[in-house]
């Protein structure tokens, strides 16, 4: 009886009304993240196929770019399609298992994105700064180290919340004011205590990509303190050049995330549309821009992906 009674507490779907308030305009909003999601998957499709088929990309740089490039993939493909669905009126409702599996993959993708990010200012740091053991640093090996580190950790920093959310009451409370599900927007449907819930969620997002950002930027310390050491100012340009697309990258990953995180738990006074705005941007802004920051600023990139191109239409016209 008590195992009946406890999933009667779980509603069977939970509806997501979009973004409250602006029901009227999710037409028009839907334009800029079809157009933004489309270019997503084409231009990440591209620098993946370019990564894989090009010889001269197979280093460790380009291989953590190329797992960067999978969870920009799988993050937007998480989130977005359903948003669109929400926007179009297709289909507004989600299971309650299919809700969950939703929270678990966008902050598990997330987390094992914030950790590639780490990876790749790790490969910039003995790049610049140990360029004598690059090679026997990061190898083969300790790639496939590195990501396994990174799904692990993600997984066991995840794999709590799904209990975390089917522990508690919802009490038919189902009318999720949201375009996709996430932790503390499903917690706060509930109608007990969500204090475990919020301070985890505050430790999670600590643990995880609030330590990689700090260790970002000891290592990017790390790189300006050694630079300085060096006589040659042109020496100076080409090492912070090769940063700057991860910088960018960086930039573009972290603010959105934090300045959404932050304003769920502490903007009381901002808008609730502007509050779920943000929270589909810091999904879809990365997916969106990060090939065109590597495919513009990297010329490696860029050569690899014209070489391919050219050898295609060789192909078609022989």
């Amino acid at each position: 009886m008590s195992t009946l009674n406890y999933t009667s507490a779980h509603p069977a779907t939970f509806v997501l009304v979009g973004v409250p308030g602006m029901e009227e305009a999710h037409g028009w909003l839907s334009i800029p993240f079809c157009l933004m999601y489309a270019v997503a998957l084409l231009g990440n499709s591209i620098l993946l196929f370019t990564i894989i088929a090009e010889p001269s990309l197979h280093e460790p740089m380009y291989i953590f770019l190329s797992m960067l490039t999978v969870a920009d993939l799988l993050l937007s493909t998480t989130t977005v399609p359903k948003a669109l669905s929400v926007f179009w009126s297709l289909s507004k409702e989600i299971s309650f298992d299919g809700c969950l599996t939703q929270v678990f993959f966008i902050d598990f993708i997330f987390i094992t994105e914030s950790a590639i990010l780490l990876a790749m200012a790790f490969d910039r740091y003995v790049a610049i700064c140990d360029p004598l053991r690059y090679t026997t640093v990061l190898t083969h090996a300790v790639i496939r180290k590195i990501a396994a580190a990174a799904l692990t950790r993600s997984f066991c920093i995840m794999f709590p919340v799904v209990f975390l959310l089917k522990r508690l009451h919802y009490c038919g409370h189902n009318i999720m004011p949201h375009t996709y599900c996430e932790h503390i927007g499903v917690a706060r449907l509930a109608c007990g205590d969500i204090t475990v819930n919020i301070w985890y969620g505050l430790a999670a997002g600590f643990l995880s990509a609030g330590l990689d950002a700090i260790l970002i930027a000891v290592s990017y310390a790390c790189i300006l303190r050694s630079l300085f050491r060096l006589p040659s100012r042109g020496v100076h340009l080409k090492a912070l050049n090769t940063c700057g697309s991860h910088v960018c990258v960086i930039l573009m990953f972290y603010t959105p995330a934090f300045f959404s995180w932050g304003t769920h738990r502490f903007g009381r006074h901002i808008p609730r549309h502007t509050l779920i705005l943000l929270a589909n941007l810091y999904v879809i802004i990365p997916a969106t821009m990060n090939p065109i920051v590597y495919g513009v600023r990297s010329k490696q990139v860029w050569e690899g992906a014209t070489r391919l191109f050219s050898r295609r239409v060789r192909q078609l016209e022989s």
